[in-house]
């Protein structure tokens, strides 16, 4: 413990202090998010820069496909019926396994020594989240479940590990997500742009930084089903595909006015702030009803196709007009995560938010990558974490107070 009360381990001392180059510290960000396609894993050097505000250099980003075995293990997790105790204890030591693969090539492609890492972040695989307090013994219970063993990956790495973030915000009354607002406003704010941080993954997620904010000033919230929804019905309707690539299936559809405006009826998107949401809602089940929809209604996979991406563009327009745009009208959306990669959906999202003055970017656009954001953004949370500052922001998930994220092994 240092002489402001911070815990650190002397293995994070030493690497952080490589080279001695003042302050320059490198780490490693895990991420396998909602649509489960693989791992991310991003290796990255920190400097602190200008007002303590740190300043990122990416040095490696590699993404791991999950085995088609596994992928099936983890999507049968999504069954709270399906997730026993031993299945899902196997799971999480299995993850926590290639997780550290997946670390340590990283490390390799930067040119680097596992000594020369001063710790890993690691989001997990969320297979439940349950951000709405549930009454359980007089008690108001928020939980989450993400598997991917921080033990396990710090002892094949021999690298600090910070892993499991979302339950400290919960504890403190928070939805544990977002929590990647608290990197996007160290990182992307400016000073006379109010921007939108979009993440298009299984989930859609938007963060708000009005231009020269203070931490307190930004807040976020998820818009909705991202990929989920395409990718659930792409899955069903072409046997061996997992997603519409570059949107072409979508593309040579036509979006079903019908079934569109049933869906705009969730009652989801007018849920007021903070809120989350995830596979619980926008998972099988509600595929299953659009199939049967489909099919009641004579729709093409293509019409689905088209339908459920103008819906997740929709939503993420729904959401700027009902909850921004009345407090800070937006310059730019700068969108990361796959469905940036998809063009048909790019198109519809600036049909939806370029009449309204806002420009819609990728992270592409502005120089930097979509697929290694979330990553580089968990290693710059666990970097927080091991030095015990706080790094989450109350505003964004409702907490009543801000916490370290984040449980470290050694």
């Amino acid at each position: 413990m240092d002489e402001n009360g911070n815990v650190y381990g002397k293995r994070y001392r030493e690497a952080s202090s490589h080279e001695g180059a003042g302050g320059v510290r490198r780490a490693v960000g895990l991420m396998s998010g909602t649509s489960v396609d693989g791992i991310d894993a991003a290796a990255i050097e920190i400097r602190e820069g200008e007002g303590g505000r740190p300043q990122i250099r990416l040095l490696a980003f590699e993404n791991t496909p999950y085995p088609a075995d596994v992928r099936a293990e983890i999507f049968a997790l999504f069954e709270p019926s399906a997730a026993t105790v031993d299945r899902v204890g196997r799971l999480n030591v299995l993850l926590g396994e290639l997780y550290a693969e997946a670390a340590l090539s990283a490390i390799r492609r930067a040119g680097l020594n596992p000594e020369e890492i001063a710790v890993v972040g690691s989001h997990g695989q969320t297979i439940f989240h349950a951000p709405q307090p549930f009454p359980s013994h007089g008690y108001d219970l928020r939980y989450t479940v993400q598997i991917g063993e921080g033990a396990v990956i710090a002892a094949r790495t021999g690298i600090p590990c910070v892993s499991d973030f979302r339950v400290a915000d919960m504890a403190w009354g928070g939805q544990g997500a977002p929590l990647v607002p608290f990197t996007e406003y160290l990182l992307y704010g400016e000073s006379d742009r109010t921007l939108l941080l979009q993440n298009i993954g299984g989930i859609g997620n938007v963060t708000v930084l009005p231009a020269a904010c203070s931490p307190e000033e930004v807040y976020a919230f998820d818009t909705g089903p991202g990929n989920m929804l395409i990718d659930g019905v792409v899955s069903r309707l072409f046997p061996g595909m997992s997603m519409d690539v570059g949107g072409a299936i979508a593309k040579e559809g036509r979006v079903d006015a019908e079934l569109l405006e049933r869906l705009q009826q969730e009652p989801y998107y007018a849920q007021p702030l903070p809120k989350s949401t995830g596979r619980e809602l926008f998972g099988s089940a509600y595929v299953d009803k659009l199939l049967a929809y489909g099919e009641e209604r004579g729709l093409s996979a293509s019409d689905l196709a088209a339908t459920v991406t103008r819906l997740t563009a929709w939503s993420i327009g729904d959401g700027y007009r009902r909850f921004i745009r009345p407090k800070h009208a937006a310059d730019a959306m700068i969108v990361g995560g796959g469905g940036s990669y998809n063009p048909t959906l790019i198109g519809m999202l600036k049909e939806e938010l370029e009449p309204m003055g806002v420009e819609v970017l990728t992270q592409e656009d502005i120089g930097l990558s979509s697929d290694a954001k979330e990553a580089v953004a968990f290693a710059l949370l666990a970097d927080y974490a091991v030095a015990g500052r706080p790094n989450s922001l109350p505003g964004v998930t409702g907490a009543k107070r801000a916490a370290v994220l984040g449980k470290i092994s050694y």
